[in-house]
């Protein structure tokens, strides 16, 4: 694991560095559990774009992957670490007993040949998912349902890990990677470890056109536009916006409150995330 550097030939280079992806065991990924998922470039059935400054991009095979874990009391071994160009963080392909195939999100350290297992009678060690009742407490963990039977809906990216903190009654206290401490079901489910690719922060995208490989478009400044176009847009001379920074529909985009104030999870916070300024103090 670690981030390469090039020499440099070019600007690109100079600015630019990758990871070396000296986990992964194959570049192949399993066949029966890939499907191709057609692009949208950021339209709408009604070719309205509704994400902007997205389009074109290599090819992407989207892998299945088992966010549920729900395949309880039968083991399986992890056959591969891959490479999945849909999200940050690698996949590990795991043989059940049974003769089944699931991709799971592969924790950090977690090596071909290992045995994993799901379910409440499991062992709480790295790659094994069961609820958060059974997990012991200060333990990391990923992959967590916010609804039991849902499938994992937190903490899915590179590096990350959240904490359990407390237990009481029917109620677990976790503490998120931002900073939220939340309270969640006993009944959901969890996997022990941190997610692997913890460089991937680290990486320099150095040139525009790797960002092109992406599939993302260069992104227009709202006061560059004329009024038609957006709400910051227009002006004599280089004007400032004239307003708080939005996005063409009017919601704010820097420090705004968008967070739907009648959420029923919003009962469950103990604490909101962390500001910018909060983390750097500590």
């Amino acid at each position: 694991m670690g981030i390469r550097v090039y020499r440099p030939t070019s600007a690109g280079r100079r600015n630019s560095s990758v990871n070396d992806y000296a986990e992964l065991t194959t570049n192949r990924p399993e066949k029966t559990l890939c499907k191709r998922i057609p692009k949208t470039g950021g339209r709408n059935h009604r070719g309205v774009t509704t994400s902007r400054f997205r389009g074109g991009g290599a090819r992407k095979i989207y892998r299945i992957i088992d966010f549920k874990r729900n395949k309880d009391g039968i083991q399986a071994n992890v056959a591969t670490i891959e490479y999945d160009p849909n999200r940050n963080c690698f996949i590990s392909l795991l043989h059940y007993k049974d003769g089944e195939k699931r991709y799971i999100l592969a924790p950090f350290g977690i090596k071909v040949g290992d045995e994993v297992e799901s379910g409440d009678s499991s062992e709480p060690k790295i790659g094994n998912a069961m609820s958060l009742a059974v997990i012991p407490a200060g333990l990391e963990i990923h992959n967590i349902e916010m609804r039991a039977g849902q499938g994992g809906k937190l903490v899915r990216g590179a590096g990350n890990a959240a904490r359990i903190v407390a237990k009481e009654g029917d109620w677990v206290t976790i503490v998120l990677p931002s900073g939220e401490m939340r309270m969640l079901r006993k009944e959901c489910r969890a996997t022990i470890g941190r997610l692997s690719n913890p460089d991937h922060q680290n990486v320099r995208i150095g040139k525009a056109g790797r960002k092109r490989h992406m599939g993302r478009r260069p992104h227009v400044r709202g006061k560059a536009m004329n009024p038609v176009a957006h709400p910051m847009g227009g002006g004599e001379g280089r004007a400032n916006g004239g307003r708080h920074p939005c996005s063409p529909t009017g919601v704010p985009a820097k420090g705004g409150k968008t967070r739907n104030p009648r959420s029923p999870s919003n009962k469950r916070i103990i604490r909101r995330r962390k500001s910018k300024k909060q983390k750097q103090a500590m």
